[in-house]
């Protein structure tokens, strides 16, 4: 964590100095705004928190409740999901408060006795390598404090206003007029006119209806009861995730909560009118036939709930119609369930939500910064559109392999169809570590022409970090930790095999030019701003970090900033020393040419370029880039 770039100040420097006018917080909602979000789940907070850094982007958050969750809702949170919190700099907090999914465990019928169940089978939850963090459990409430923190610490003081009912959107033709959002209020109805709206307002969202959009698919007429609770069992598997299926009960998934002591069961209690109610003593005795023999005294239960909920993806995620997507830009967005609904047994749900902003937050920032012009808004639709059916197909897949193990009518069908459960959770694994999002070439994405140079780092795919030594002070770190929630670009140079002290060295080469008037550096960062405003330029060497100095280092990577002119010592790394640790190794750099990697905001690469590819990289940011006036 850096500080202290504006001048010493005392006290916790996770709160952020305010922005000017911001002293006293943010003050009552205005009349206009530059993004108006609807709705503070996991998909609203993420971009809010994205935007609040940004104090010259006038955000606010609007929702219909009367204060924040407290209580039930998701709670897997993926490994991906995990890394970008890391960008908040919030991974750590969050891993210590969760609850660490090491295994996942299968259970089904007894092969000598159908009246019991039994083990069958135990798999590594995440595969060793995948990432450096892993999939945990905590309460969607928990996570979504997290993320409140950080508004609040931000520059802008982000709260938000709560009470506020969102009642219709109108999107005026002209592409110059800003968007008009009735709010049912305390005080009354209001209008906001927004430049844009993020619908992050739910399944029956009122932002999605607003403008047209309609989900496609199909509903499920089947009932699951939720419960977090705390219990006394002699269930030997309590504190593992467990597919638990029995020979005629029914199922039951069976999440262990963080804490050490609750449980979160999800009971299958089959199709019911859509009219009818479930109580939770009817799902509780569902889940204890699934379980016996064995018993479970319920002691409390902290929440409970029952859903239905089908396998949709809406038409589109924005306002703008195929047809006029040359003549118009996007203005209004919806994000998480809003665009996409399925079942909660891959837990899939607040996770790709967050992702759906992620990605969306540092393009409005993009363009409201003026870096980039408003077409690079249509990216938003057409790269997660395509991750939303991905996923519903995912879920279909995983959803019928548990209906097919139910209701198998003989025991070597239901044996059958109990194996088929496991290999498709292991076939799926990548996708529900968050890692199956990759994105195809077009705008922000290159292709893989040179990915020979750097094969760990596809185009398309989350960069996946790894261990480096910061030259500046031994220290060990994850490179792609580096990487904040900020809205900046980073340009990952890997040095070819000659020294960097050397005239001959390409990364030197690089460096020169990236420090010339003709690079995207000096040509996309506004005069006056610090000089890794827009692009954060890291060197890593192949060379142990006791044969080279920082003071050795071009001086891209040693850049002055910040109303003192200090200077940066966290920009040149060497490899861990260790040949199963180094990060050439790991992750396939050409040791003899070396290789230049781009990375997008929000952790996708979408380039691997030679280290004198400079002509492709200018080509490459002047796409979607515009010079600043």
């Amino acid at each position: 964590m850096q500080y202290f770039l504006g001048g010493y100040r005392s006290g916790d420097p996770r709160i952020q100095p305010a922005a000017d006018g911001r002293g006293n917080g943010q003050g009552p909602l205005p009349d206009e705004v530059d993004v108006l979000i609807v709705g503070t789940g996991p998909a609203g907070l993420l971009l809010a928190a994205q935007l609040s850094t940004f104090p010259d982007i006038v955000t606010r958050v609007v929702e219909k409740a009367e204060g924040p969750l407290e209580v039930g809702r998701a709670d897997g949170v993926a490994c991906r999901t995990v890394e970008m919190f890391e960008a908040f700099g919030l991974a750590e907090r969050m891993t210590t408060e969760a609850y660490w999914i090491n295994e996942t465990h299968f259970w089904g019928p007894d092969p000598d006795d159908q009246a019991r169940i039994s083990r069958l089978g135990r798999v590594q939850d995440v595969r060793d390598g995948l990432s450096e963090f892993p999939h945990v459990i905590v309460n969607q409430a928990r996570l979504l404090d997290f993320l409140l923190e950080y508004m609040h610490n931000a520059p802008s003081r982000l709260r938000v206003d709560y009470r506020h009912e969102t009642l219709k959107v109108d999107v005026p033709e002209a592409a110059d007029e800003r968007v008009s959002v009735t709010l049912d209020t305390p005080d009354g109805e209001k209008t906001v006119r927004a430049r844009y709206v993020v619908g992050c307002d739910g399944a029956h969202s009122v932002v999605r209806q607003s403008i047209g959009r309609v989900p496609q698919g199909h509903g499920e007429d089947k009932a699951w009861g939720v419960m977090d609770v705390l219990a006394v069992t002699d269930f030997p598997d309590i504190r593992f995730k467990c597919t638990i299926q029995s020979a005629d009960a029914g199922n039951i998934l069976l999440i262990p909560r963080e804490g050490g002591y609750m449980v979160r069961l999800y009971v299958d209690m089959g199709s019911i009118a859509p009219d009818a109610w479930l109580t939770k003593e009817q799902v509780l005795e569902k889940a204890q036939a699934v379980l016996a023999p064995y018993t479970f005294e319920v002691k409390e239960t902290a929440w409970f709930s029952v859903y239905r909920v089908g396998h949709r993806v809406t038409d589109k995620f924005d306002d703008v119609d195929d047809e006029r997507m040359e003549s118009h830009t996007p203005r209004v967005f919806i994000a998480g369930d809003a665009c996409h609904t399925h079942t909660a047994k891959a837990g899939q749900g607040m996770n790709v939500s967050m992702q759906d902003t992620f990605n969306l937050g540092w393009k409005l920032i993009s363009v409201l910064e003026g870096r980039s012009p408003a077409s690079l808004l249509h990216t938003y639709n057409a790269e997660r559109h395509v991750i939303a059916e991905n996923l519903i197909e995912m879920d279909t897949r995983w959803s019928r392999a548990i209906g097919a193990a139910q209701d198998a009518d003989d025991p070597q069908a239901l044996m059958k169809g109990l194996a088929e459960v496991q290999r498709q959770f292991v076939t799926n694994s990548e996708f529900t570590a968050g890692f199956a999002t990759h994105y195809a070439p077009d705008l922000l994405t290159g292709d893989d022409t040179h990915l020979g140079l750097a094969t760990g780092f596809p185009p398309g795919r989350r960069f996946h970090s790894a261990e480096v030594i910061r030259l500046g002070d031994a220290k060990q770190v994850h490179l792609g930790h580096v990487h904040r929630a900020d809205g900046r670009w980073r340009l990952y140079a890997f040095a070819d095999m000659v020294d960097p002290r050397s005239s001959g060295s390409r990364l030197n080469k690089l460096m020169d030019f990236l420090a010339s008037e003709a690079s995207p550096i000096r040509r996309f960062t506004p005069e006056g701003s610090d000089p890794d405003a827009v692009f954060d330029v890291h060197a890593i060497i192949q060379q142990s970090h006791l044969e080279v100095d920082w003071a050795d280092m071009h001086a891209v990577v040693k850049p002055h900033k910040g109303p003192l002119g200090l200077q940066d010592y966290q920009k040149a790394h060497a490899p861990v020393l260790g040949t199963d640790q180094d990060i050439f190794d790991l992750r396939g750099i050409d040791r003899g040419a070396g290789a230049l990697v781009v990375v997008r905001p929000d952790q996708y690469v979408s380039l691997v370029l030679p280290l004198d590819g400079v002509e492709e990289l200018s080509e490459f940011f002047s796409r979607f880039m515009v010079e600043p006036s």
